[in-house]
């Protein structure tokens, strides 16, 4: 799978990174002109790019003024920062880091473009890169056990979420790192609900209790902050016109509303395990 290789650093100061989403500053900012994206790159004054990992969602410590259970969210932030190179990251209460030891770390990423939050979406690695910048690199198996994004899969403190564009290898390395955390009960999967099911009778049901996919969570929260009922949830999602691919069955392009169940009035249930599932861009 070709990728874009960009070499810079990863800073934290003033950020609100998680287990997902970190800062990237490339050592050349030309290079960001090499990114094939239709959502140009959006650089901060000081250089920075916000990078949205490929492949994994972790969960969420900042979503609308909402989270995710934050053990495990802070779990998967902390793991990844410390496999950045920090070993010390304090943060102030809305989760910003006020200061960091170090405060950059080196670092190279992998990318075929940006989302529509105009984020770069990439595979990340530490240390020296394996290609020169500015190049396109080839990416295998081999290269994806290398980064952030498998290591936190194989973790368990992330869930395989797979966008359209990419490569059918790396999906199934990653589906593999993650099926093995699962076996294991490692990371959040001892507590994941999103296939089992799960009652709602408060927005802190899903807040604090329980632990589901981060798009269940999402579209969820967004659902109950216009203060409509669990039972209206699919017409909801009919509304979002999300669409996604169903791997195991071949349907394409079929709405959130096919895949979620709701039953009883309050319990939701995603119908297919998430590494099933194949989403279009968003």
């Amino acid at each position: 799978m070709p990728m874009l290789l960009i070499k810079g650093t990863f800073r934290l100061k003033g950020t609100q990174p998680d287990g997902d989403t970190v800062h990237f500053v490339a050592d050349d900012p030309e290079e960001w002109k090499l990114v094939r994206a239709k959502n140009p790159v959006q650089v901060a004054g000081g250089g920075e790019v916000k990078l949205r990992f490929e492949g994994v969602d972790a969960l969420e410590t900042h979503y609308h003024g909402e989270h995710q259970p934050l053990p495990l969210g802070r779990a998967a932030a902390a793991e990844l920062l410390t496999w950045l190179g920090f070993n010390q990251v304090l943060r102030d209460h809305d989760e910003t880091v006020t200061a960091s030891t170090p405060e950059s770390t080196p670092g190279y990423i992998l990318t075929q473009g940006t989302d529509i939050y105009h984020r770069v979406v990439a595979l990340v690695g530490r240390g020296a890169p394996p290609m020169p910048s500015g190049t396109d690199v080839t990416v295998d198996v081999p290269l994806l056990r290398q980064t952030a994004n498998h290591h936190l899969a194989a973790r368990g403190l992330v869930y395989p979420t797979f966008y359209r564009t990419l490569f059918r290898d790396l999906r199934l390395e990653l589906t593999a790192a993650a099926e093995q955390a699962r076996t294991a009960q490692q990371g959040l999967w001892p507590k994941d609900v999103s296939t089992t099911g799960f009652k709602i009778t408060a927005l802190s049901t899903i807040t604090a209790d329980v632990v589901i996919l981060p798009k269940l969570f999402r579209r969820l929260v967004d659902h109950l902050h216009l203060g409509l009922s669990v039972s209206c949830f699919p017409a909801y999602l009919a509304g979002k016109e999300d669409k996604v691919t169903v791997l195991s069955t071949g349907e394409r392009f079929v709405g959130l509303q096919h895949i979620v169940s709701v039953s009883n009035g309050d319990t939701v249930r995603l119908l297919h395990p998430v590494e099933d599932l194949l989403f279009d861009e968003a």
